[in-house]
């Protein structure tokens, strides 16, 4: 199981372990954490999408900003409850990843809705849920799943989170969003990219039996 878990620094922090054991304590269960990472993409995706807010003002990215961090936190508890808090279930892996591709997908396509590209969003949002399938398809194949970028999930998340706040700043200042643009761009690209070098990969560890 831990061989098909990402890789995360956050994990060892002290805060971290401190909000797991709180949940632990307090009986959440993981499956509802994995649900709970959809309720941040679905307010930072409407505030991104909806014709009334973007890109009009700089605290509504801010907020977008903060709604993607705290899908990740979602993302990242899930994990330490089920594994490190002894709360693993049969249908763990479901609720780890089908979450996890809704999220991703409100807040791609809304980017793309946000700098008024719908088709950039959507390839994107395509794109990234392209790199879990073929990071699930090394599973199924007998490897461990390869969680290597450019583009994994946190990375395209640390994108959206940056283009956020460097676009609160732009908007501010100069009422514009080329941050958005670029980061649009940045993560369809970098998915892309990210297809082509996990199956690569699964090629090579392939050939290699």
């Amino acid at each position: 199981m831990t061989d098909n878990r990402r890789p995360l620094t956050t994990r060892s922090a002290g805060w971290a372990k401190w909000l797991a054991s709180l949940l632990v304590k307090y009986d959440v269960s993981p499956n509802f954490i994995s649900v709970l990472s959809i309720l941040p993409a679905l307010i930072g995706s409407w505030l991104l999408a909806c014709p009334n807010s973007p890109p009009h003002a700089w605290n509504t990215l801010v907020t977008v900003a903060l709604c993607v961090q705290l899908r990740l936190l979602c993302n990242m508890l899930d994990g330490m409850v089920a594994i490190e808090g002894g709360k693993q279930s049969k249908v763990g892996a479901l609720y780890n990843e089908v979450p996890d591709r809704i999220a991703d997908s409100l807040f791609i396509v809304a980017l793309g809705y946000a700098v008024f590209e719908p088709w950039l969003g959507w390839l994107g949002a395509l794109l990234a849920a392209k790199t879990a399938y073929i990071r699930l398809l090394g599973g199924t194949v007998g490897l461990s799943q390869d969680f290597r970028g450019p583009m994994a999930k946190p990375h395209r998340m640390f994108v959206m989170t940056l283009a956020c706040l460097i676009g609160a700043v732009e908007l501010h200042f100069n009422n514009s969003n080329h941050a958005l643009l670029i980061a649009a761009y940045v993560i369809a690209i970098g998915a892309g990219i990210t297809c082509i070098t996990r199956t690569m990969a699964i090629s090579k560890q392939l050939k290699a039996r």
